[in-house]
């Protein structure tokens, strides 16, 4: 008689304290059902995938070895934290990732008590990591901290930053390094993983901790001979010295998919009595699925697929995407103007910025992930006479503001910078959300703000920031793709604070800014229905503001009504600024202002997100209605 197919792992582990229940040789057969799962949850969702199923195994042997949550693991970024989720109790809402309602994409405190810490941008987790196991030493818990953090997030001077301050935190701080480029190391094998192994062990540590007793008491030059004789050796051995200098133990290269060398050195580093531990842990992105191996960079960030196949979902062809239209047109501009270069910040393709590369490589710089020095290195360009455009996105730019203050505007150079994924993203969520933009740029003097309508008005914005050389500025477009408008083949240069009129009406104006511009004329469409004659006005400029248009609306129209992509304090606030200022705001003036709601809005479609935000068609009617049934003229119902 056959035996019954035995119960797979994965269905007895609900959280990590099942798992800790499996026997070490049980762990590879866990690891393989798990990324099984994620490939199949991932190709229902769409999602991060390379990067999860390349820290299956190490997911694994975290949750094995450390008492989480009270140890407290924290993913640097966190789309790779996918294995992560499904062995911490999230199994059952897997496949509801990054859809309303569902699980977000990045960790999320309020989600998990196995995510400690919230991410989505880069190189946050050490300092977090440090924060919780300072914490604990303070308050006599025994949790750790454990940060992992890409080779990539390695860019970032945050992670130095970091690390440079970790001493006081002994052996409480764990970092792994996730080594998924080759690029720090040597290919690692036996020997490297028995070395680390014998150099994590406790009488490895114990032994070298005597000889550092007794060689502080050597003569100076005979202990700092002895100090370099173990950095050196190890070193050799093993790489590392950098991590040694900032006061971490380092230990590695070890392969991130043997799960024989993995364990036994997080157990060695869990027990080890020295301070901050650095364990630097090789692995390969999309381990495990054939197409993710293959192309690393395709299966990144992946439509719904055919998990048989890999073939992912296509969408059907649409007008071409925001940030390609950028990349062309500044590409051909560079052509006849040999001072047009372009700067990213990790981003190449996601801002365009691969299309200009290709045309011109020696005028394009990808920076890593270090959003400060791509600002400030854009200054040092314009300051000697080069017209650099940095092209990062709203929400990483956020990063990088003192700069933009301190090294752009106080100086008048004329940086140019195109910020990608302005206004709400979808599935990506509040941390990749471009809401902020407008309101923290146009508070500055010297900067213009432009944001674009459609594709057509993104050529025309990279042009005429091409020619402005008096001082900073800066244009917004959203995610994804354009409206299907027709591409000028000449660019038109744009007058810096002038915006134009797109429909002509008598009753209400419809004062639009960016791309709700097509929701602003769908609205006057359904309120020329119900007999109100509608202008709508596409304003092209948050700063400056065209005054005489928006003084010329206001003194013949009944209702205002301004639009935006952006959060409380962008445009809406400075034109009733400007009305205020100028005496505007007569008893029969009804002015309304719509924008970004000020909450975070977490994660859905697009367009659940823009009604849930109040700035769809529908809701640009409503506003006007209630503005009539309304008078608005005092100060506090003007601003509502």
């Amino acid at each position: 008689m056959s035996q019954p197919p035995a119960t797979p792992l994965l269905d007895t582990v609900d959280v990590p304290a099942d798992l800790r229940k499996l026997a070490p040789e049980q762990l590879r057969q866990l690891a393989d059902e798990l990324r099984t799962e994620m490939i199949s949850a991932v190709g229902t969702t769409g999602g991060h995938l390379g990067s999860g199923l390349g820290v299956v195994e190490l997911t694994v042997a975290i949750h094995y070895v450390f008492n989480t949550p009270d140890d407290k693991l924290i993913w640097d970024v966190g789309h790779q934290a996918y294995p992560h989720k499904i062995i911490t109790g999230r199994r059952d809402r897997i496949r509801t990732l990054r859809t309303g309602g569902g699980l977000s994409g990045f960790t999320k405190r309020s989600e998990s008590e196995y995510d400690p810490f919230g991410a989505a941008h880069s190189s946050t987790s050490i300092s977090a990591a440090l924060g919780f196991a300072i914490a604990n030493k303070l308050q006599g818990q025994p949790g750790k901290g454990i940060a992992v953090i890409g080779d990539g997030a390695m860019s970032a001077g945050m992670a130095y930053e970091a690390m440079n301050n970790a001493r006081d935190a002994g052996n409480r701080l764990i970092v792994i390094l996730n080594d998924n480029d080759m690029s720090i190391a040597p290919p690692v094998g036996g020997l490297s993983a028995y070395l680390a192994r014998i150099v994590s062990s406790r009488p490895f540590l114990e032994l070298r901790e005597v000889a550092r007793k007794i060689s502080r008491k050597l003569p100076e030059p005979l202990h700092r001979a002895a100090k370099k004789t173990d950095e050196f050796a190890r070193g050799m051995a093993m790489g590392g010295t950098l991590f040694e200098e900032l006061g971490f133990y380092y230990v590695g290269p070890v392969d991130g998919h043997n799960l024989e060398h993995l364990i036994p050195v997080l157990e060695n580093v869990r027990d080890a009595a020295e301070g901050p531990c650095l364990i630097h842990v090789v692995t390969q992105k999309g381990k495990g699925y054939a197409p993710a191996e293959a192309s690393a960079d395709k299966y990144h960030g992946v439509q719904k697929f055919d998990v048989i196949t890999g073939e992912q979902v296509k969408a059907p062809a649409k007008a071409p995407a925001y940030q390609n239209v950028f990349g062309e047109t500044l590409a051909k501009l560079a052509d006849s103007d040999p001072k047009i270069c372009a700067i990213t910040a990790a981003m190449p393709s996601g801002t365009g910025v691969d299309r200009f590369a290709k045309a011109h490589p020696d005028r394009s710089f990808d920076v890593g992930i270090a959003e400060q020095h791509a600002v400030t290195f854009a200054a040092g360009l314009a300051a000697e006479g080069m017209r650099p455009f940095c092209a990062i996105y709203s929400t990483f730019l956020q990063r990088a503001f003192d700069q933009v203050v301190h090294d752009v505007a106080i100086q008048n150079l004329p940086v140019r910078f195109a910020i990608d994924r302005a206004g709400l993203v979808g599935a990506d969520g509040a941390t990749h959300a471009g809401s902020f933009d407008i309101t923290y740029l146009a508070t500055l003097p010297n900067m213009v703000v432009m944001a674009a309508a459609d594709e057509a008005e993104l050529v025309h914005m990279t042009y005429t920031a091409a020619l402005h050389d008096s001082g900073p500025i800066a244009f917004r477009y959203p995610r994804g793709n354009g409206v299907g408008v027709p591409l000028p083949e000449v660019p038109q240069q744009l007058d810096i604070g002038k915006g134009r009129i797109v429909r002509e009406g008598t009753k209400v104006a419809l004062l639009s800014l960016g791309t709700r511009l097509a929701e602003a004329l769908k609205a006057a469409e359904a309120l020329e229905a119900r007999g109100l004659s509608t202008t709508v006005a596409d304003l092209r400029f948050a700063k400056p503001l065209d005054t005489d248009l928006i003084r010329r609306l206001m003194a013949s129209h009944e209702v205002i009504v301004t639009v935006e992509e952006g959060a409380i304090g962008g445009l809406g606030a400075h034109v009733l600024t400007m009305a205020s200022d100028e005496g505007l705001l007569d008893a029969g003036l009804k002015i309304r202002t719509l924008r970004l709601p000020d909450t975070f809005q977490d994660h859905d479609a697009p367009d659940k997100q823009y009604d849930e935000a109040g700035l769809n068609a529908p809701n640009i009617v409503d506003a006007v209605l209630k503005a009539l049934r309304h008078n608005s003229a005092g100060v506090e119902e003007a601003r509502a």
